[in-house]
């Protein structure tokens, strides 16, 4: 699909990107903070992908170079708009699963996500941006910090700070 995509099949990108618009709008919606602005930021991400698709070395992970763009573009238009708002439910929906749950459980696991949420913006950019990545989107170290822009090591070792940090605020 990449390749194809490389010289210029439009429903090839649509292929290869179909799997990971979640993912890239979810990433988005952690950086920017909102909806709104996660989908602009993504929609543009996806635009300059497009563009950029010639400089993407096929045999390479796909999702990491996408995810790349995404962050880079919804921190760009935070940067631009100065907006921080609260981390949507929509950034750590569960699965259609919990319809099955009862009043009283559905109603403890949203305090819960509402806690873990206020815990997580208490947290400087990069813990969260970092935790944000490997536990709610579930993407890999490698993943994480190719999406970033950083050195696996650094994924690593703030992962570790950042949990160390919310065990003491929980404890």
């Amino acid at each position: 699909l990449a390749l194809r995509a490389q010289r210029g099949d439009a429903h090839a990108f649509e292929s290869l990107v179909d799997g990971h618009r979640e993912v890239a709008f979810r990433l988005a919606v952690v950086i920017t903070g909102s909806a709104t602005e996660a989908e602009d930021a993504a929609q543009e991400a996806l635009v300059k992908a497009w563009r950029a698709l010639p400089r993407f070395r096929t045999g390479e992970p796909f999702r990491p170079w996408l995810l790349r763009i995404v962050a880079n573009k919804a921190r760009n238009r935070r940067r631009s708009l100065g907006r921080r708002s609260r981390l949507l439910e929509r950034a750590t929906a569960t699965s259609s699963g919990d319809t099955a749950l009862s009043p009283e459980d559905l109603t403890v696991a949203a305090d819960e996500r509402g806690h873990l949420l206020r815990e997580l913006w208490s947290l400087p950019d990069d813990a969260r941006l970092v935790l944000t990545c490997r536990y709610l989107l579930e993407l890999s170290e490698a993943e994480t910090a190719s999406a970033l822009g950083v050195r696996l090591g650094t994924v690593k070792s703030r992962t570790a700070r950042a949990l160390e940090h919310l065990r003491t605020i929980h404890d």
